[in-house]
Protein backbone atom coordinates (compact mmCIF):
# COMPACT_ATOMS: atom_id res chain seq x y z
CA UNK A 1 0.00 0.00 0.00
CA UNK A 2 2.53 2.36 0.78
CA UNK A 3 4.63 1.69 -2.55
CA UNK A 4 1.22 2.23 -4.01
CA UNK A 5 0.81 5.46 -2.93
CA UNK A 6 4.60 6.48 -2.93
CA UNK A 7 4.23 5.47 -6.70
CA UNK A 8 1.12 7.50 -7.54
CA UNK A 9 2.55 10.45 -6.06
CA UNK A 10 5.77 10.04 -7.68
CA UNK A 11 4.52 9.63 -11.25
CA UNK A 12 1.50 11.00 -11.35
CA UNK A 13 -1.03 8.71 -12.46
CA UNK A 14 -4.51 8.59 -12.16
CA UNK A 15 -5.70 6.46 -9.00
CA UNK A 16 -7.71 3.89 -11.43
CA UNK A 17 -4.35 3.64 -13.80
CA UNK A 18 -2.57 2.22 -10.96
CA UNK A 19 -0.48 -0.41 -12.31
CA UNK A 20 -1.66 -4.17 -11.90
CA UNK A 21 1.81 -5.47 -10.11
CA UNK A 22 0.42 -3.35 -6.85
CA UNK A 23 -3.31 -3.70 -4.61
CA UNK A 24 -7.14 -2.81 -6.42
CA UNK A 25 -6.97 0.94 -7.07
CA UNK A 26 -9.78 1.38 -4.64
CA UNK A 27 -8.41 -0.56 -1.55
CA UNK A 28 -5.29 1.60 -2.29
CA UNK A 29 -7.33 4.61 -2.19
CA UNK A 30 -8.85 3.67 1.04
CA UNK A 31 -5.75 3.07 2.57
CA UNK A 32 -5.00 7.02 1.07
CA UNK A 33 -8.06 8.31 2.86
CA UNK A 34 -8.07 6.45 6.06
CA UNK A 35 -4.64 7.76 6.89
CA UNK A 36 -5.60 11.40 6.10
CA UNK A 37 -8.58 11.16 7.66
CA UNK A 38 -6.88 10.12 10.83
CA UNK A 39 -3.97 12.46 10.69
CA UNK A 40 -1.71 9.24 10.19
CA UNK A 41 0.17 10.50 7.58
CA UNK A 42 1.37 13.48 8.82
CA UNK A 43 2.55 11.66 12.19
CA UNK A 44 4.36 9.28 10.06
CA UNK A 45 5.68 12.21 7.90
CA UNK A 46 6.57 14.06 11.66
CA UNK A 47 8.76 10.83 12.64
CA UNK A 48 10.68 10.66 9.97
CA UNK A 49 11.20 14.52 10.31
CA UNK A 50 12.19 14.23 13.86
CA UNK A 51 14.77 11.39 12.56
CA UNK A 52 16.53 13.02 9.72
CA UNK A 53 17.04 16.40 11.82
CA UNK A 54 18.89 13.57 14.62
CA UNK A 55 21.18 11.81 12.15
CA UNK A 56 21.94 15.23 10.57
CA UNK A 57 23.08 16.18 14.60
CA UNK A 58 19.60 18.62 15.53
CA UNK A 59 17.55 18.86 18.03
CA UNK A 60 14.43 17.27 17.17
CA UNK A 61 12.59 20.22 17.55
CA UNK A 62 13.40 22.71 15.76
CA UNK A 63 13.81 26.51 16.61
CA UNK A 64 13.39 28.39 13.62
CA UNK A 65 11.96 27.93 10.17
CA UNK A 66 11.20 30.21 6.71
CA UNK A 67 7.26 30.50 5.51
CA UNK A 68 6.65 31.23 2.14
CA UNK A 69 3.88 30.24 -0.31
CA UNK A 70 3.50 28.26 -4.15
CA UNK A 71 0.74 28.91 -6.54
CA UNK A 72 -0.09 26.14 -8.66
CA UNK A 73 -2.82 25.27 -11.60
CA UNK A 74 -5.58 23.43 -10.47
CA UNK A 75 -7.15 20.71 -12.50
CA UNK A 76 -10.92 20.72 -13.39
CA UNK A 77 -11.87 18.52 -11.02
CA UNK A 78 -10.93 20.79 -8.78
CA UNK A 79 -14.40 22.79 -7.26
CA UNK A 80 -14.88 26.81 -7.65
CA UNK A 81 -15.37 26.57 -4.18
CA UNK A 82 -11.75 26.26 -3.46
CA UNK A 83 -9.79 27.62 -5.90
CA UNK A 84 -9.14 30.92 -6.66
CA UNK A 85 -6.79 33.62 -9.33
CA UNK A 86 -3.97 34.80 -7.57
CA UNK A 87 -3.14 37.84 -9.97
CA UNK A 88 0.58 38.44 -8.97
CA UNK A 89 1.28 35.16 -10.43
CA UNK A 90 -1.56 34.98 -13.22
CA UNK A 91 -2.76 31.98 -12.01
CA UNK A 92 -6.28 30.11 -11.48
CA UNK A 93 -5.75 27.23 -8.61
CA UNK A 94 -4.73 26.45 -5.39
CA UNK A 95 -2.16 27.76 -3.20
CA UNK A 96 0.34 26.09 -0.86
CA UNK A 97 1.12 27.86 2.11
CA UNK A 98 4.48 25.79 4.40
CA UNK A 99 6.74 26.41 6.77
CA UNK A 100 9.90 24.50 6.80
CA UNK A 101 12.80 24.40 9.12
CA UNK A 102 16.15 25.02 8.41
CA UNK A 103 17.34 22.08 6.83
CA UNK A 104 14.05 22.20 4.26
CA UNK A 105 11.82 19.99 5.96
CA UNK A 106 8.29 20.20 6.57
CA UNK A 107 6.89 21.87 9.55
CA UNK A 108 3.19 22.57 8.31
CA UNK A 109 1.22 22.51 4.90
CA UNK A 110 -1.83 24.89 4.69
CA UNK A 111 -3.67 24.82 0.99
CA UNK A 112 -6.10 27.78 0.14
CA UNK A 113 -7.87 28.92 -3.09
CA UNK A 114 -4.92 31.28 -4.88
CA UNK A 115 -6.50 34.56 -4.02
CA UNK A 116 -6.33 33.99 -0.23
CA UNK A 117 -3.42 36.25 0.82
CA UNK A 118 -0.28 35.20 1.85
CA UNK A 119 -0.79 37.47 5.46
CA UNK A 120 -3.80 36.39 6.42
CA UNK A 121 -3.07 32.41 5.69
CA UNK A 122 -0.05 33.21 7.79
CA UNK A 123 -1.90 34.11 10.28
CA UNK A 124 -3.87 30.50 10.88
CA UNK A 125 -0.41 28.93 9.99
CA UNK A 126 2.02 30.05 12.56
CA UNK A 127 -0.37 29.62 15.00
CA UNK A 128 -0.63 26.01 14.06
CA UNK A 129 3.02 25.86 14.04
CA UNK A 130 3.67 27.42 17.21
CA UNK A 131 1.34 25.11 19.03
CA UNK A 132 3.21 22.10 17.89
CA UNK A 133 6.45 23.25 17.37
CA UNK A 134 6.95 25.09 20.57
CA UNK A 135 10.46 25.72 20.63
CA UNK A 136 9.93 27.48 16.92
CA UNK A 137 10.91 31.00 18.12
CA UNK A 138 12.46 32.98 14.96
CA UNK A 139 10.89 32.22 11.36
CA UNK A 140 12.20 33.92 7.79
CA UNK A 141 9.73 35.57 5.61
CA UNK A 142 9.40 37.53 1.87
CA UNK A 143 8.59 40.93 1.90
CA UNK A 144 5.08 39.84 1.43
CA UNK A 145 4.65 39.02 5.17
CA UNK A 146 5.04 42.41 6.36
CA UNK A 147 2.55 44.96 7.77
CA UNK A 148 -0.25 43.87 10.85
CA UNK A 149 1.28 39.82 10.62
CA UNK A 150 4.84 40.90 12.48
CA UNK A 151 2.72 42.52 15.53
CA UNK A 152 0.44 39.61 15.40
CA UNK A 153 2.72 36.75 14.81
CA UNK A 154 3.87 34.35 17.80
CA UNK A 155 7.49 34.00 16.57
CA UNK A 156 9.82 36.66 15.89
CA UNK A 157 9.47 37.00 12.13
CA UNK A 158 12.52 38.67 10.39
CA UNK A 159 11.99 39.24 6.89
CA UNK A 160 14.15 38.98 4.54
CA UNK A 161 14.07 41.25 1.01
CA UNK A 162 15.22 41.63 -2.22
CA UNK A 163 17.49 44.68 -3.08
CA UNK A 164 15.81 47.37 -5.62
CA UNK A 165 19.19 47.10 -7.64
CA UNK A 166 19.24 43.11 -7.74
CA UNK A 167 18.56 41.61 -11.16
CA UNK A 168 17.73 38.25 -12.21
CA UNK A 169 18.35 35.28 -10.16
CA UNK A 170 20.03 36.42 -6.77
CA UNK A 171 20.21 33.98 -3.76
CA UNK A 172 18.90 35.33 -0.88
CA UNK A 173 19.64 34.30 3.00
CA UNK A 174 17.27 31.97 4.33
CA UNK A 175 14.73 32.24 1.55
CA UNK A 176 16.32 29.92 -0.73
CA UNK A 177 15.79 27.37 1.57
CA UNK A 178 12.08 27.06 1.22
CA UNK A 179 12.57 27.34 -2.70
CA UNK A 180 14.25 24.33 -2.32
CA UNK A 181 12.12 22.82 -0.82
CA UNK A 182 9.09 23.87 -3.89
CA UNK A 183 11.75 22.59 -6.06
CA UNK A 184 11.83 19.00 -4.45
CA UNK A 185 7.56 19.46 -4.36
CA UNK A 186 8.00 19.80 -8.14
CA UNK A 187 9.71 16.69 -8.75
CA UNK A 188 6.84 14.56 -7.97
CA UNK A 189 4.41 14.56 -10.78
CA UNK A 190 1.52 14.82 -8.68
CA UNK A 191 2.58 18.14 -7.68
CA UNK A 192 3.16 19.85 -10.47
CA UNK A 193 -0.81 20.81 -10.90
CA UNK A 194 -3.63 20.27 -8.31
CA UNK A 195 -5.43 17.21 -9.35
CA UNK A 196 -7.09 16.60 -5.85
CA UNK A 197 -10.80 17.18 -5.48
CA UNK A 198 -10.18 18.36 -1.52
CA UNK A 199 -8.44 20.61 0.26
CA UNK A 200 -7.71 17.58 3.08
CA UNK A 201 -6.07 15.14 0.28
CA UNK A 202 -3.95 18.41 -1.50
CA UNK A 203 -2.72 18.95 2.14
CA UNK A 204 -1.78 14.91 2.13
CA UNK A 205 -0.15 14.91 -0.80
CA UNK A 206 2.22 17.28 -0.28
CA UNK A 207 3.01 15.15 3.42
CA UNK A 208 3.46 12.33 1.06
CA UNK A 209 6.00 13.42 -1.39
CA UNK A 210 8.26 14.73 1.39
CA UNK A 211 8.42 11.27 3.37
CA UNK A 212 9.85 9.86 0.01
CA UNK A 213 12.22 12.84 0.27
CA UNK A 214 13.02 11.84 3.92
CA UNK A 215 13.12 8.03 3.64
CA UNK A 216 15.82 7.97 1.01
CA UNK A 217 17.75 9.93 3.14
CA UNK A 218 17.52 7.85 6.08
CA UNK A 219 18.01 4.87 3.79
CA UNK A 220 21.26 6.59 2.59
CA UNK A 221 24.49 4.72 4.26
CA UNK A 222 26.01 6.58 6.59
CA UNK A 223 29.58 7.92 6.18
CA UNK A 224 31.82 5.78 8.37
CA UNK A 225 34.11 7.46 11.08
CA UNK A 226 37.77 7.02 11.04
Amino acid sequence: MLDAIRYLVDNGTKWRAMPADFPPWDRVYAFFRRWRNHDLVREFHDRLRRLVRERAGRDSEPGAGVIDSQSVKADEVVGSDSRGFDGGKLINGRKRHVVVDTLGLLLAVMVTAADVGDRAAAQVLLTQVTAAHHLLALVWADGGYTGSLVEYCLAALAIVKRGNDMRGFVVLPKRWIVERFFAHLMRSRRLVRDFERSIASAEAMVYWSMTMLMTRRVARPRPSRA
